[in-house]
């Protein structure tokens, strides 16, 4: 019998990697990363690429919009549009989890 052992490290909102690390995780350019900048998909902590430090929440985001870039073949406008509405989705999800909670009432998924 063969055992596997699998090594990770849990990306969150605390954890901060800089472009190097982004480049490696998500398989881009460094280019990329700064267009993906530009564009708005992607909120880096720092004035400029070589101080810039990502958050897990940011890791996430890239790999999103490369998802959606190759599977709905979106142009990059096409990819922030996409994210924002995304983005969007899930605060309203939230907002309605919270009233939920406040009311009382689960609303059922047939209902949204």
């Amino acid at each position: 019998m063969t055992t596997t052992s699998i090594e990770g490290v849990v990306l969150d909102e605390h954890t901060l990697i800089g472009i190097g690390e982004l480049t490696q995780v998500c398989g881009i350019s460094t280019d990329e990363v700064r267009i993906m900048v530009g564009e708005g998909m992607l909120h880096p902590l720092g004035a400029e690429p070589r101080q810039w430090r990502f958050t897990g929440i940011e890791v996430r985001r890239a790999r999103r919009a490369l998802r959606l870039r190759q599977d709905l073949e979106l142009n990059l406008a096409g990819t922030a549009l996409a994210l924002d509405l995304l983005d969007e989705i899930e605060r309203l999800r939230e907002r309605v989890e919270c009233l939920e909670r406040y009311l009382d009432h689960p609303v059922d998924a047939d209902e949204r």
